[in-house]
């Protein structure tokens, strides 16, 4: 590799315990790169810290429940009166954020408020707050119990998983509405006519924009989950590789995805906030930031990408989206995004971010300070996923 810098996670772990390791964010590295070049940038520079704060409908908890006397095997189980998933043992769940509540009324008033489901759930365990947990079972010789109730709290609880098989997507579309009535979707209520355009990341902080093929993360990354340590599964659900790109290696469209996971008695409801989202469900607004390594320039070349650089396509959702049809009507930059208008079909269009900005540049302060104060190091990935091995170092 032709790479005039070169580090190894190992040596900037070691520059972390003698608190020498030089840490910015993703918003500080855009401003080193542009200045001084990638080659100088990655002299510099260890560590960049990312962050995004958003929701992330892919996300859940695997929880142990504890064995009662009589023990019960459960086949039915609610927690606060939403639905969780017993089908794994006798009292292992799993609790998924679109859940709504067993009560709810759900779209039959239109449009449905869904004001409380599983992405609530896990916010009111992390808070601390009293869940009610109802369990049925038709019973066994080894487990007789046939009904449970009882009161929990997280620190109750034996076991907890944050488990969320999709998250951090890398790039989302830019979502408007074409049609001549309001509609209410995942990416928020969208008004006629291209009156308003929703839009998810963010841009030069989230974390998979810092790396476009995964180069440094893997299985078994050590990420900032919730507000807790959490690590890299997998690659998430829809995980896709395949995508056009610019010359810089972006990707235009939604492309690469994690699956990760941290212990929930870690975290924190400042970071996992339950979501309702208007004539559409429930979910679950996530904190993640990603630590990248700055191995050499071209990695530091990709964590410096700025807005400007970072592209989406501008899709509608009234008709193209829900027919299947990959149709653009622009691309737009994260900087045009967050100007607060972009120019769509001779229109100057009114733009709304899902993810918090101001959210996603805590998580990097925090993990920032984290790897500064020694209590953060960085993992050597231990897989790479399927679909990076067509992006080597050059």
């Amino acid at each position: 590799m032709g790479f005039k810098v070169k580090k190894t996670i190992d040596e900037i772990n070691e520059k972390i315990k003698r608190g020498e390791a030089v840490v910015v964010t993703a918003e500080e590295m855009v401003k080193i790169v542009k200045e001084n070049g990638p080659e100088e940038a990655a002299a510099a520079v260890d560590v960049v810290t990312t962050g995004t704060f958003a929701p992330m409908c892919s996300s859940g908890a695997f929880i142990n429940f504890g064995h009662s006397t009589p023990a019960i095997k459960a086949y039915r189980v609610w927690l606060n009166g939403v639905p969780a998933y017993a089908g794994i043992a006798a009292v292992d769940i799993y609790i998924g954020v679109t859940e709504p509540c067993e009560e709810d009324p759900l779209n039959k008033v239109y449009p449905g408020e869904f004001r409380y489901g599983g992405g609530h759930v896990i916010q009111d365990l992390v808070a601390g707050k009293t869940v009610h947990l109802k369990a049925t079972s038709y019973g066994t010789h080894c487990y007789p119990r046939k009904y449970l109730e009882k009161e929990v709290t997280l620190k109750d609880l034996p076991y907890a998983l944050l488990c969320n098989p999709r998250n951090a997507y890398q790039n989302y579309n830019c979502a408007i509405n074409l049609s001549d009535k309001t509609i209410y979707t995942y990416m928020g209520i969208l008004r006629p006519r291209a009156q308003n355009a929703n839009y998810a990341t963010s841009g030069e902080l989230s974390p998979l924009f810092k790396d476009p093929y995964l180069r440094t993360i893997g299985v078994g990354t050590r990420i900032f989950l919730g507000g807790g340590v959490g690590y890299v599964a997998w690659a998430g659900t829809q995980c896709n590789f395949k995508v056009p790109r610019t010359e810089k290696g972006v990707p235009l469209s939604p492309a690469a995805t994690l699956m990760v996971y941290g212990d929930l008695k870690q975290m924190s409801a400042e970071w996992l906030v339950g979501v309702s989202i208007l004539g559409y469900g429930c979910s679950l607004s996530v904190g993640i930031g990603v630590p990248i390594p700055i191995l050499n320039e071209e990695v530091a070349s990709f964590a410096g990408l700025s807005d400007e650089e970072l592209f989406t396509q501008v899709v509608d959702y009234a008709h193209d989206y829900p027919n299947g049809i990959k149709r653009s009507y622009g691309t737009v930059s994260y900087a045009e995004l967050k100007s607060g208008t972009i120019k769509v079909l001779d229109k100057e269009i009114p733009t709304v971010p899902l993810s918090s900005v101001v959210k996603a540049r805590k998580i990097a302060e925090i993990l920032k300070s984290w790897i500064k104060e020694k209590k953060f190091l960085l993992t050597e990935p231990q897989a790479p996923f399927p679909g990076t091995e067509l992006y080597p170092f050059r």
